[in-house]
């Protein structure tokens, strides 16, 4: 009975290895002929068979799908999902290669993965430039979880994602840069390509030179990047700021005043979010009665939301010695004063005007 029973398990492996090859086969011509959604269909379709090949038919199972996922991708066909799905399948091609100790496909596996990478740096570059802030926010956030040391792809996500009003994306990806410590500080090595004219960055200083000695670039230029915390943490408290959650806000702010004590931006936000606060309570005062308690419970309100006014006020002075001329915060400003009857400095910034 054992040897009948070995017999048949050795039959259902040979029926499905050949089921698998003449699948990926099929799958192979009709990617060949330009039908990369029918290819991928079959492949996802036929991928349970894979797991009692060997490793040498996994890897090239996993190139095919990984070329046809990337041409779905390059298509522009759901291309950050694609992408993923992509390098997972050229990752695996690495993995079994090396399991095997045969590298048939690794170093155009590897070569995939860095074309596809710049392609859909490029694309979403392409989507921030064209207003699709949406599209441009997965792609490089897709990037940035494919190589999580190119950290510039994490912030030009959440970049996207504040200028796509996404903030709950964008309070998500400003808390983790903030978490790694991003600063975005560096130095871009530049130089001129003869043939088209145009600036190309390279990696090092080293890769410059080779590509200048080589007679295809010239015009070498060297940029400082300034440090991006300031934009981050003011990015994050204004995402906050939109999300209504005052007390984080002005947690952020004040780490954004912090590194640039001279942030206009800062101490107009921190006013108004000021402003809001006082909102909230002179909403809630007009819902009182004129009960005995409730009358009681107006004086402490009406005090605390004069404060709360009156905290506003050290925010927009400073905001005006930065820009006097700033005809937003003065009018800002006079209105302060002048809920809270302070006639004299109402009248002396009027007559400073």
């Amino acid at each position: 009975m054992k040897i009948k029973f070995i017999i048949v398990s050795i039959l259902l492996v040979n029926v499905g290895a050949y089921a698998q090859n003449a699948q990926i086969k099929e799958a192979q011509s009709i990617f060949e002929k330009g039908n990369s959604q029918d290819a991928i269909t079959i492949l996802n379709k036929t991928e349970y068979l894979i797991l009692n090949a060997s490793d040498e038919d996994k890897s090239d199972f996993y190139f095919l799908k990984g070329n046809v996922l990337k041409d779905l991708a390059t298509k522009n066909i759901d291309a950050a999902n694609n992408f993923t799905l992509a390098s997972q399948a050229y990752q695996d091609v690495l993995l079994y290669e090396n399991e095997s100790g045969k590298y048939k496909s690794s170093i155009k596996a590897n070569a995939a993965l860095k074309q596809m990478k710049s392609n859909l740096v490029n694309g979403a570059m392409n989507d921030f430039k064209t207003g699709n802030f949406k599209e441009s926010a997965k792609k490089s956030y897709e990037v940035y979880l494919f190589d999580k040391k190119d950290t510039l792809n994490l912030y030009n996500a959440a970049a996207a994602s504040i200028n796509g009003e996404d903030y709950d994306l964008a309070i998500k990806y400003y808390e983790q840069l903030k978490k790694i410590k991003f600063s975005g500080k560096g130095i871009l090595y530049f130089a001129t390509n003869k043939k088209t004219k145009e600036e190309d960055t390279f990696i090092s200083p080293k890769a410059r030179e080779s590509a200048i000695q080589a007679g295809l670039y010239e015009k070498p230029r060297t940029e400082s990047i300034p440090s991006k915390k300031t934009e981050v943490n003011k990015n994050l408290a204004y995402a906050y700021l939109e999300k209504k959650d005052f007390a984080k806000a002005e947690v952020i702010y004040n780490n954004v005043l912090e590194l640039d004590p001279n942030n206009i931006d800062a101490y107009i936000n921190l006013a108004y979010l000021k402003l809001e606060l006082k909102k909230v309570l002179a909403d809630e005062i007009a819902t009182l009665g004129t009960s005995a308690a409730e009358m009681q419970k107006y004086d402490k309100l009406n005090a605390k939301k004069d404060d709360i006014t009156r905290s506003a006020i050290p925010y927009l002075k400073k905001a005006l010695l930065i820009e006097p001329k700033n005809t937003s915060v003065t009018k800002t400003l006079l209105g302060v004063y002048k809920s809270l009857d302070m006639t004299n400095e109402y009248n002396s910034l009027k007559g400073g005007m």
